[in-house]
């Protein structure tokens, strides 16, 4: 046991003193944010306001029509129609196309869509025809509404949603509405991902350490004064801590940068002119934070955190050790490809499972992803919002348990033929051997 805390401390002093980890560290939250505004940037730079110049024959959209986003309309005469379409091919730089409304006759709507013509000088682009012809269905809608003689009020019951009031008799706990399922889905779907990227990236940075130190012979000397177990331990151990230092500082970075920011908006938006604020009756902001609210407090969040957790270490101490045997066993990183599909093909099949269970969360697909040990650590955290059997998740943390106790076994038979191995390509069957007759 001193030994593996020796190596611990030697495997994170190490790692935390490269130039690497700090940058790294320093500069992932900066480069993320800075992602992030680029791909704004680029979304907004290749926004493009079209021009249309619009003849309206039926005299019905010029005054209710309302311009899409992106698009500007001209209405003209319906005397320019025969000059405007003869010269709109040499208009390119001016306009961008002509909207042709023709007459409204006895009302029928369906006629008057049938001849309504679009003509462009360009390719436009697909949201930009869909927005002309949305803004064009609304302006018919209302006036078939008033054809009818209906009221807005009349209209606004009409179209009312049917919401099915859903009461579990055997769990009282299970009365999800809308906000309160995109709630828990919002929080599995993020557990799980830190999950899987967590065991990922820190699983391949033990196996290079290991093989790094294999390359070096730094390994032969390590050996002669401790065990191939204690070493393998030291190694995975060490790096958690690394992950778990990189962690808390981009938190805390996070944390920092939130508080920052909030004081100058707040400076900010306390200098600007007060503007006729929005009624919060329209945009019902308020029931919309307090669903979120008490969706959020009728969860059991120590359960939660105690299966994500139990479920993060054990993963990352089952897969970071399958790494461990990997790096061990090969000579370099081009021969690390063949295993380590092993270690990504079943997070994947879980992390994408996922996405299924969260419409059933309580379906066999859900069941049996969330018992195999190969995918529990994905699929139980993505599961755990919704509500999991007590007896479920004590099968799945005992099989996890047990097969992580048995990959560390296996691994560490690897481990101790294969970090003194050099010039032998390994194969599944070599590794097999390994593992009978160590």
């Amino acid at each position: 046991m001193k030994n593996i805390f020796i190596i611990t401390k030697r495997e994170f002093l190490t790692q935390v003193k490269k130039k690497s980890f700090i940058i790294l560290t320093l500069l992932a939250p900066i480069l993320l944010i800075g992602f992030g505004a680029l791909v704004a940037f680029m979304l907004k730079a290749n926004e493009t306001e079209y021009t249309f110049n619009v003849i309206d024959k039926s005299g019905v959209f010029q005054q209710n029509m309302k311009t899409p986003k992106d698009v500007k309309f001209i209405y003209l005469p319906e005397s320019t129609e025969q000059a405007l379409t003869s010269t709109l091919p040499e208009m390119v730089d001016n306009v961008d196309g002509l909207l042709i409304i023709p007459k409204l006759q006895d009302q029928n709507f369906e006629n008057l869509q049938k001849q309504t013509q679009l003509l462009v000088n360009k390719n436009i682009g697909f949201d930009v025809k869909q927005n002309i012809a949305f803004s064009m269905s609304e302006v018919i809608k209302k006036e078939k509404i008033k054809n009818l003689g209906l009221t807005e009020a009349q209209i606004e019951n009409i179209d009312k949603n049917f919401e099915i009031n859903t009461k579990n008799v055997v769990d009282n706990n299970k009365q999800d509405s809308t906000l309160a399922f995109g709630v828990k889905s919002g929080l599995s779907m993020g557990l799980m991902y830190v999950t899987f990227m967590f065991i990922i990236i820190y699983g391949v940075r033990v196996m290079r350490s290991v093989l790094e130190e294999k390359n070096n012979r730094v390994v032969e000397i390590i050996i002669s004064s401790v065990k191939p177990f204690e070493l393998m331990m030291g190694k995975i151990l060490g790096v958690t801590l690394v992950a778990l230092t990189q962690f808390a500082i981009w938190i805390t970075m996070t944390i920092l940068g939130a508080i920052f920011f909030n004081q100058g908006f707040s400076k900010i938006s306390g200098n600007l002119p007060q503007q006729e604020e929005i009624p919060l009756d329209k945009l019902d902001i308020q029931s919309v934070f307090a669903e979120i609210s008490h969706s959020l407090l009728d969860m059991n969040f120590g359960i939660i955190i105690f299966v994500f957790i139990v479920f993060f270490l054990l993963g990352y101490i089952f897969y970071s050790s399958m790494y461990a045997a990997i790096g061990s066993a090969v000579d370099n990183e081009t021969e690390t490809q063949q295993f380590t599909m092993i270690g990504i093909l079943p997070l994947m099949l879980g992390m994408y499972g996922s996405f299924g269970l969260i419409n059933n969360p309580e379906g066999p697909m859900a069941f049996w992803l969330s018992i195999i040990p190969l995918t529990s650590p994905v699929a139980m955290i993505a599961r755990i919002p919704f509500g999991v059997p007590v007896w479920q998740i004590a099968l799945s943390i005992f099989l996890l348990v047990i097969s992580t106790l048995g990959m560390v076994y296996l691994a560490a038979k690897i481990y101790r033929v294969g970090i003194l191995m050099y010039g032998n390509k390994a194969t599944f069957k070599e590794l097999w051997k390994w593992i009978r007759t160590s």
